[in-house]
């Protein structure tokens, strides 16, 4: 049949459209229809074009012009390569020597050197200023003049006479504080010039800028070439930087960054990042993250989730550190975060974030049909020159001193005996400084690569809420067959309504995603080449750090690589990272161990009891007769007593009768638990689900922590509040009159009410003692209304009135009186037709709850603050 024969009147593309439907609906095999056009829509379109004088340039650049809603992080491949990167961790070793140069900013820890503010020398002396960061920083932990750490002595900015810098080279630091402090000695140093021409001043105070300063005196000549081999000092130091907004921790105001705290948490970061950084994102977190925060907590909680290691011990599941400059655009910095933690953002339309990392939850899967797919483009494999068989993983390893490194690689032998070679691609995950974290990540994306389902999908409007999750499930037995009832990941979604609605790019999930085994997984810490100091002495590789417990005490397992060469003596010291809790360190306490037996290529060290419960920082030295070598980079371990949670409470209720006025009495029960010390109590507002303890922790405000007995199962009281408030309303429920009160006009005892009929505009209030500064609290009822409105307040001069009521309900006031105010009063408007009852009030005090609906919590805690299954919510309304 010829197509022509069908449609005499058509053109010859529409034609063969309509041939080509007819073919497939009669056919018994799966196949697509043709896409079919609107019969409204594309007239419309097409006329509104033609009115406006639509061209065809403009046409093609709407039809191209697309809005991208969902973002993951690229660390394979050619998308990786082409995309714009933060600086190798090997630029933050060299100044930058720049007239105007960038900004620099940082998260987690790093080294850093920033950009020269000066660059002076007068006689023998060198003075140096560097910027290493746009924004308050929490610490300066250690120093490298070139590629030699330095330690200073007890003043804290000379150099120690140890090294071959003698003490030549003081080194100072500056936070960042607003006001900041000037460099006393860099200033003194050109207050003899003339004003107006000095090279630093106290003007040059940096407010709000990180910076180190240093200052250098040459030796004579003979030592020079000694003392500084490498030429002129080049200053980089390890900083702990960003400070940011913990939303779990209600004492952390999102609106003054004092009260924030130091953080590797990807999560954290990303929020920062998006909204505080001044050189981020710069959203408004009121609308990016306050609208979706319980979901932000939750994937916090999961970036501090412990995962096991193969020696014994925990690191948490994802870490970021990192540093950028205002060379890139804030992407390339949301890009190196979301690559910490196989993260997944997407911008809602009303400009809500979300975000999930890398852990797959059934609760973020959409479901699309073939209904909802208007055309797709699928490849189920890749072609030869797209082949990978091998994937790296490469992050930076501090033990290096802050240098790229590798982890042990994933490949698929029997691919590379097909291709004949070994075709390999690099997962780079430059911000993560964890080498088993990086392996982590690396077999997240080698799973997904081995997969090698990929392609497109043009999606109808319908589709909208795939669009805004991670996951979706194809149920599409027509259009995609292969890929029915599988599961796909959501990479990257583009609001393209030319195309039909959206365009998004999938790749098919893996099963298995999640599944990980230390033992298996792990692979081998890399290698670390010896870096002897000036005195030819290695610095020590730490392997594993390890909390242990012995009869409610706490010591620290360390694990070394052994150096083979038995002249060397480990020591390893420990210091409290918070000793006084506003961020200062304690002291550095050291043990050396000159009988430390080396094992299977390990050598194991305990150190003796440490303080419990505390945030240790861990470092380990070789010692020999020739002397001491450098410590090495920092771990961080906190020394938890007991690690197992306690059993949840028996019971938890609510004892006392409605109403509440200003206090919830509640009692619980707990049970024989020898891991029990303690039982919080949370009040939260009321409506937000919980599933863990951290959340409730996170979420609440802290009522109170009582303290149980662990050894018998007792039943315990207590109450939130002031329990001696009392109704001051005389015939408040207005039980047989209005005896008590003084009625208006239209107002008359009606069925155990106050009923109010229209007409006139009339009070009923009642005296009551009220002094300057009362705050007063109500409640009442409002049935039967038709029309008008209802309005509480205190009589007085002025009067202080609350909120006009304009329905039936129950309502809370909270009003305070002033000097003049003497009576309780309810005016009504003419037209109010409607009744009162069930008037409470009472004085509030200091100790009383806050009123409102709350749901409470109780969480049971051991003695190192771990915390059992939440028990609640128990709802409370609070008058």
């Amino acid at each position: 049949m010829r197509v022509s024969s069908l449609y005499e009147d058509t053109p010859s593309d529409e034609a063969y459209r309509r041939w080509l439907e007819r073919d497939r609906y009669a056919s018994t095999f799966l196949r697509c229809p043709p896409p079919r056009y609107d019969p409204i829509l594309t007239p419309i379109f097409t006329s509104w074009f033609a009115s406006l004088g639509f061209s065809a340039t403009v046409s093609a650049f709407l039809g191209s012009a697309a809005t991208a809603l969902v973002t993951t992080a690229a660390t394979i491949g050619l998308q990786m390569l082409l995309a714009p990167k933060p600086p190798k961790p090997e630029d933050g070793k060299i100044p930058k020597t720049q007239s105007v140069p960038h900004r620099w900013w940082g998260v987690g820890r790093v080294r850093v050197a920033g950009a020269y503010m000066l660059w002076e020398s007068r006689d023998n002396m060198l003075y140096a200023v560097q910027a290493i960061a746009g924004h308050r920083i929490q610490s300066v932990n250690r120093y490298w003049l070139h590629d030699d750490e330095v330690l200073l002595d007890e003043t804290g900015t000379t150099i120690i006479n140890g090294s071959r810098y003698r003490n030549k080279v003081k080194i100072f630091y500056r936070l960042g504080l607003v006001p900041e402090t000037p460099y006393e000695a860099i200033v003194d140093a050109f207050a003899d010039e003339a004003p107006g021409s000095q090279a630093w001043t106290n003007d040059h105070r940096g407010d709000g800028q990180a910076s180190l300063g240093m200052t250098v005196k040459a030796a004579n000549q003979n030592n020079q070439p000694k003392n500084f081999p490498y030429g002129p000092p080049s200053l980089s130091a390890e900083a702990d930087m960003a400070l940011c907004w913990d939303f779990r921790d209600p004492a952390q105001d999102p609106e003054d960054p004092d009260t924030w705290e130091w953080t590797r948490n990807s999560a954290l970061i990303l929020a920062w990042h998006q909204c505080f950084n001044p050189f981020g994102h710069k959203r408004d977190y009121t609308r990016a993250l306050l609208p979706v925060l319980d979901m932000w907590k939750e994937e916090a909680d999961i970036c501090d989730e412990d995962v096991p290691l193969n020696g014994g011990g925990t690191e948490k599941r994802y870490e970021c550190n990192g540093f950028d400059t205002t060379e890139n655009d804030p992407k390339v910095g949301t890009n190196a975060i979301l690559a910490t933690c196989d993260g997944w953002i997407c911008e809602r339309g009303d400009g809500a974030l979300l975000f999930i990392c890398g852990k797959f939850r059934e609760k973020y899967v959409a479901t699309i049909t073939d209904a909802d797919i208007v055309g797709h483009q699928i490849q189920y494999d890749v072609l030869f020159e797209d082949e990978i068989n091998r994937l790296v993983p490469k992050f930076t390893y501090p033990a290096i001193d802050y240098a790229t490194s590798d982890t042990d690689f994933f490949e698929d032998g029997d691919a590379i005996l097909l291709a004949g070679r070994v075709l390999a691609q690099d997962g780079v995950y430059q911000w993560c400084h964890q080498w088993r974290q990086a392996r982590r990540l690396g077999k997240r994306d080698w799973l997904r690569l081995q997969e090698k389902v990929s392609g497109a999908l043009d999606l109808r409007l319908s589709a909208i809420n795939a669009v805004f999750t991670r996951w979706v499930r194809l149920q599409t037995p027509l259009s995609l067959p292969r890929l029915s009832g599988k599961l796909v990941e959501n990479r990257k979604s583009t609001l393209a309504l030319l195309q039909g609605g959206f365009n998004m790019e999938i790749v098919q999930h893996p099963e298995d995603i999640d599944a990980w085994n230390p033992a298996t997984d792990e692979g081998r810490q890399p290698p670390v080449p010896p870096k002897p100091n000036v005195d030819d002495i290695i610095t020590p590789v730490i392997n594993l750090v390890q909390a242990k417990t012995s009869n409610g005490s706490v010591y620290i397992r360390v694990v070394i690589i052994d150096p083979e060469d038995d002249t060397l003596i480990p020591m390893v010291r420990y210091r409290v990272a918070d000793a006084d809790g506003l961020g200062t360190p304690g002291a550095w306490i050291e043990k050396e161990f000159p009988d430390a037996q080396p094992a299977l290529g390990f050598i194991d060290l305990n150190t003796d009891v440490v303080p419990n419960d505390k945030l240790l920082e861990i470092q380990v030295a070789f010692k020999t007769s020739r002397g001491d070598g450098d410590w090495s980079a920092t771990v961080n371990v906190t020394s938890t007593v007991d690690p197992i949670a306690p059993a949840a409470l028996i019971s938890f209720t609510q004892t006392a009768a409605a109403p509440h006025l200003g206090n919830a009495v509640f009692s619980l029960a707990t049970q024989n638990d020898a891991h029990l010390r303690t039982v919080g109590l949370y009040r939260k507002t009321t409506g937000a689900a919980l599933t863990t303890a951290a959340d409730v922790i996170a979420q609440c405000t802290k009522v109170t922590a009582l303290t149980v007995a662990s050894s018998i199962a007792a039943t315990y009281g207590y109450t939130d509040g002031d329990a001696s408030r009392t109704n001051i309303i005389s015939n408040g429920d207005f039980a047989a009159n209005l005896t008590g009160w003084t009625a208006g006009s239209g107002w008359a005892w009606n069925a155990g009410t106050a009923k109010k009929t229209a007409g006139t505009g009339s009070t009923l209030s009642q005296t009551q003692s009220m002094a300057n500064g009362d705050v007063m609290r109500f409640s009442f009822d409002v049935s039967g209304r038709t029309a008008g409105q209802v309005t509480p307040g205190l009589t007085g001069s002025p009067n202080v009135n609350g909120t006009a009521k304009t329905t039936n309900g129950t309502y809370r006031e909270r009003l305070t009186a002033n000097a003049t105010s003497t009576a309780i009063r309810f005016v009504a408007d003419a037209s109010f037709d409607g009744a009162l009852d069930n008037v409470i009030a009472f004085k509030e005090t200091i100790t009383c709850a806050p009123q409102g609906v709350w749901d409470y919590y109780a969480v049971p805690f051991n003695g190192s603050g771990v915390a059992g299954p939440p028990s609640g919510p128990v709802t409370v309304t609070i008058i």
